[in-house]
């Protein structure tokens, strides 16, 4: 089976280069099954439950989320209605889930979303976490787990692919909207620190570049805007899994508002 997976979207350039490109790239490359980042979708912060149908409805399958989950507090009631997941170290007590689990061409398939402790919200201790979660679903039969790591630190990523590069299909890194150049398929595993976001991409992590320039140059902050008007572009992973749950390709996607689309191989560390 073919996955395909997109990092932060970013506002409503975001969504709209989901609508303008996704449905063709998901007939070009054969995706299955589309999995989005939401956190950021709804002008930089968090999601509203119409910007959660419109992505829906633009072919995205399932939804995971991160550090601004609740920035729109309407996503409270919508958990349920809706294919989408939170972080899984918050609070037993938050609403939402932190594992979505189907069937994919036969397969039991989970995707799962983790939360980093670098710069994050207060949450459960995330790789104590993940490795009784993953031990749960294996010996429930699943074989196809893949994995929204959402951190800051490229090294607590890092960490999570030598924890679970034998147990899991594919570990995803999003938050700092910074596409790596570092997709590999590692022991079976599809890994890569960030997807980067998908929005605009001549500001400041998809951000107007007013507000961070006036806090680095005086120590003043201000609300991130998302502009009206940009640059954009959109980056995604489509990685390939064995009957397995083992990862056997993948590529990296990136399709510029502006310049032809570029596509980029994975490179094998076995």
């Amino acid at each position: 089976m073919k996955i395909g997976f997109i990092g932060d979207i970013v506002g409503k350039p975001g969504r709209l280069m989901i609508k303008r490109h996704l449905k063709r790239l998901k007939q070009e490359h054969f995706v299955d099954f589309m999995i989005a980042n939401y956190e950021n979708a709804s002008h930089g912060f968090g999601l509203t439950e119409k910007n959660c149908i419109e992505l829906l409805g633009y072919g995205i399958d399932m939804m995971t989320g991160g550090n601004h989950s609740f920035d729109k507090k309407e996503i409270l009631d919508i958990f349920e209605r809706y294919p989408l997941i939170r972080p899984m170290n918050y609070p037993k007590a938050t609403p939402g889930k932190g594992i979505y689990e189907t069937t994919l061409l036969g397969h039991k398939t989970a995707i799962l979303n983790l939360m980093g402790h670098y710069t994050m919200p207060m949450a459960d201790n995330p790789f104590t976490m993940i490795v009784e979660e993953v031990e749960k679903l294996k010996a429930q039969g699943f074989k196809h787990i893949i994995l929204d790591m959402h951190a800051e630190a490229s090294s607590e990523k890092q960490v999570i692919l030598h924890m679970l590069k034998d147990d899991v299909s594919a570990i995803l890194g999003t938050h700092t909207h910074v596409a790596t150049d570092d997709l590999q398929i590692h022991e079976g595993c599809c890994y890569v620190t960030d997807v980067g976001l998908t929005g605009c991409r001549d500001g400041v992590i998809g951000m107007d570049s007013e507000v961070p320039l006036k806090r680095v140059l005086t120590g003043l902050g201000g609300h991130f805007n998302v502009p009206d008007e940009c640059k954009a572009l959109l980056q995604m992973v489509v990685f390939e899994l064995d009957d397995e749950g083992r990862c056997i390709g993948a590529e990296k996607i990136k399709i510029y508002d502006d310049k032809p689309k570029i596509v980029t191989q994975a490179w094998m560390d076995i």
